[in-house]
Formats: structure tokens, C-alpha cells, sequence
């Protein structure tokens, strides 16, 4: 026998382990979540928890969920398949956490109340109290939605134009570098003054905060377009029009995108600063209640359901970046 082939008969065994199959993984979590109920359900309470049997239940009918998914994972579509595939570690990872959560609270009551509120605790606010989080995430999402569109509107327009001509850059460089790098909570005392009502002040804070990251990405996208793609326009009879409708915005989409993502984040921000000024309804305006009362469950509640709704939004941002920059995927990678 060759020594290449004793070599290759000896290294056999380390290969012969199969892999986790993505079903099999799957299942693995059903069971964890299902462990999950089981310990909602069988560990008794440190206190009275009105909604154990329901937090029990809705961990029992994820675990339901993902056990069709793994039976079922060969004949879905293959997006789905791949997504369930994807997020298969981190569904496994999250029953654990629970369960971890649950016990130090809820079951054993480890942690100080009411700081630390147990998962039951949440779903209570969700149940008892989703009219009051629900106009409260509407109006904040009216009020976020509002500021961030008119301030990604300037900001774009404004970076056109600061990209695109010398004059204007001229002219509005030095505000931005003086009034940009300012946080825009600073501006709170002078907004509530000179705007009529809160709502009004609070939205062109959000602007105001959307604005810069917009204005600056989208100046230094249409200032690093490649120059020959302006002589070959050109060569082709474009007027100064075309140039930057078809050319320069195009081409710096990219930059623009960013800059739509910073903005988003410091958007948020200023929102829960903004809405603890004077508005009577609105995500920062239920934080500050809720700690005003010791409501710490409430506030845990409205930190996830803002945490949820930015992570939507950031998605949408995504999809219509993909959307709209489909034809650049081979040039610039993400």
C-alpha cells in the first residue's frame, strides 16, 4: 500500500461527521422553544404573573411553528428555505435567553423590581395597554416620517447643488461646517421658540438631524463622479440637465443611500429627546411617562416596539436601495 493512500485511510474517519442538516437544525430549535413553554409552565412563580399561561403559550406556538417548518423546509420555496436557513442559529440562540430572563426574574426573583421586569411583565403591556403604546408609536411614526422626509428633500437638493456648482459650495460649505457637526437637540430651546407648536419644532429637529448626513454624502458622491463619464455625456450632445439628472445623481446614489441610513439613525434620536419637550403623546413622550411612574415594563415595552419599528424601517431603506440601484450591483458591492 502507498503511504499516500495509508495517509488518505487515516484522515477518512475525521470527515465521516455529518454536518447539521438546515431541518434538522430547525427542529433543535422547535424543541428549545418548546422547553421554553415547559418551563414558563412547570417552574412556578416568585410572584403573581398574570400572564404566564399566555407567555407559555405564544413560546409553545413558536415552537409549533418552527417544527412545521422543519417537517415542511424540502417544499418551501427556496427563499424562504434559505431565510429559515439563515436565521436557524440565532432561533435556537433566543429560547435560551428567554429562559434565562424568565428565571432570573419571573421564577426566581434574582434581579431588583422593578428595574428588571420579566418577560410576562411586557406581554402585560402589550395586553392591557397597546391603545395607549399604539397612538403613541402612530404619532411618533407620523412625526418621524414627516421630518425625515423634508429633511432628506434639502439634504439631497442641497447636495446636488453643493457637489455640482462652485458658487453654491461656496456659499453653503462653511454654514455646513458650521452648523453641521452641532447635534441637533442643541437647537431645542431656540426650535420651541421660533416654531408655533411643539409638533412643528420637534419635526424640524428631525429634519434638521436628517439633513446634514444626507447633504454632505450626497456633495461627496456628485463631487467623486469619474469625470469621463461627464466628456462622453458631452460627446453626445447633454446639456448641463442631463448631466446632472442622468449622470451625476445616478452615479452618486450610492453615497446618497448612506447618508439615508445615518439619517435614519439620528433621526431617532432626536425623536425621543424631541418628544419628551411638550407633546402629549409619542414614544419618548411614554419613556418619560413610564419612568415618571416606575413603570419599568412599560418602558422596556416601548424600547423593543422602537427598536422593532426602526429595524422596519431600515429594512424598507434596504429594499428600496436594492430596488432602485439594481443596474450598479455589479459595480458597487453591499
Amino acid at each position: 500500500m502507498s503511504s499516500a493512500s495509508h495517509v488518505q485511510q487515516i484522515a477518512a474517519p475525521l470527515h465521516v461527521a455529518p454536518r447539521f442538516r438546515p431541518h434538522a437544525l430547525l427542529a433543535f430549535a422547535a424543541l428549545l422553544w418548546f422547553a421554553a413553554a415547559g418551563v414558563s409552565v412547570w417552574v412556578p412563580d416568585a410572584d403573581d404573573y398574570e400572564r404566564t399561561a399566555l407567555f407559555a403559550l405564544l413560546v409553545g406556538a413558536v415552537g409549533a411553528v418552527l417544527a412545521a417548518a422543519s417537517l415542511a423546509e424540502p417544499a418551501l420555496p427556496k427563499g424562504l428555505a434559505a431565510r429559515l436557513r439563515g436565521v436557524a442559529p440565532w432561533l435556537a440562540v433566543l429560547p435560551v435567553l428567554l429562559v434565562g430572563w424568565e428565571l432570573v426574574t419571573a421564577k426566581f426573583d434574582l434581579l431588583p423590581r422593578p428595574f428588571f421586569a420579566a418577560p410576562q411583565s411586557l406581554l402585560e403591556v402589550f395586553t392591557d395597554d397597546w391603545r395607549r403604546l399604539g397612538e403613541s408609536v402612530a404619532r411618533s411614526l407620523f412625526l418621524l416620517l414627516g421630518g425625515y422626509a423634508i429633511g432628506a428633500a434639502v439634504g439631497f437638493v442641497a447636495g446636488v447643488a453643493v457637489g455640482w456648482s462652485r458658487a453654491v459650495g461656496y456659499w453653503v460649505h462653511p454654514v455646513l461646517r458650521l452648523v453641521g457637526p452641532l447635534p441637533a437637540t442643541a437647537w431645542l430651546p431656540l426650535a420651541f421658540f421660533i416654531f408655533p407648536t411643539s409638533h412643528s419644532a420637534s419635526t424640524f429637529l428631525v429634519a434638521l438631524a436628517t439633513g446634514f448626513p444626507v447633504t454632505v454624502l450626497t456633495w461627496s458622491g456628485v463631487a467623486g463622479v469619474n469625470r469621463a463619464y461627464y466628456d462622453v455625456a458631452r460627446t453626445m450632445g447633454a446639456g448641463r440637465a442631463f448631466l446632472v439628472l442622468k449622470v451625476a445623481i445616478p452615479a452618486a446614489m450610492p453615497s446618497v443611500f448612506v447618508g439615508l441610513f445615518m439619517g435614519l439613525g439620528a433621526s431617532f434620536a432626536v425623536l425621543v429627546v424631541a418628544e419628551m419637550m411638550g407633546v402629549k403623546a409619542g414614544l419618548g413622550w411614554y419613556l418619560q411617562w413610564a419612568q415618571g411612574w416606575a413603570a419599568y415594563a412599560n418602558m422596556y415595552a416601548a424600547l423593543l416596539v422602537m427598536a422593532l419599528m426602526c429595524t422596519g424601517l431600515i429594512t424598507l431603506l434596504f429594499r428600496a436601495r436594492d430596488r432602485l440601484l439594481a443596474w450598479q450591483k455589479g459595480l458597487v458591492q453591499w
